[in-house]
């Protein structure tokens, strides 16, 4: 085999490793991969990232909501002292 094909090999194979690890080293425990400009790999968790944003109207109805249900708890617990 010619030496220079061995280089070249190695060289190639050197890359795939340095791109394991960045990308091992790139998450953060959670499946989705840190920002940083030495890697290049992004897994598929990271389109996940901006589910569960409330818009206003939501956050709107849900303050509702809990409102509702803390006049509610605050109701029965006075009911109970004094029964």
């Amino acid at each position: 085999m010619d030496l220079s094909h061995i280089v070249s090999e190695l060289k190639n194979e050197r890359n795939r490793i340095d791109r394991a690890i960045a990308a091992l080293n790139g998450l953060n425990g959670t499946g989705i991969q840190r920002t940083t400009k030495t890697s290049s790999v992004k897994p598929a968790a990271i389109t996940a990232k901006h589910r569960g944003h409330l818009t206003a109207q939501g956050r709107k109805r849900l303050s509702e909501m809990m409102k509702k249900r803390w006049a509610e708890r605050r109701k029965r617990a006075t009911g109970r002292k004094a029964a």
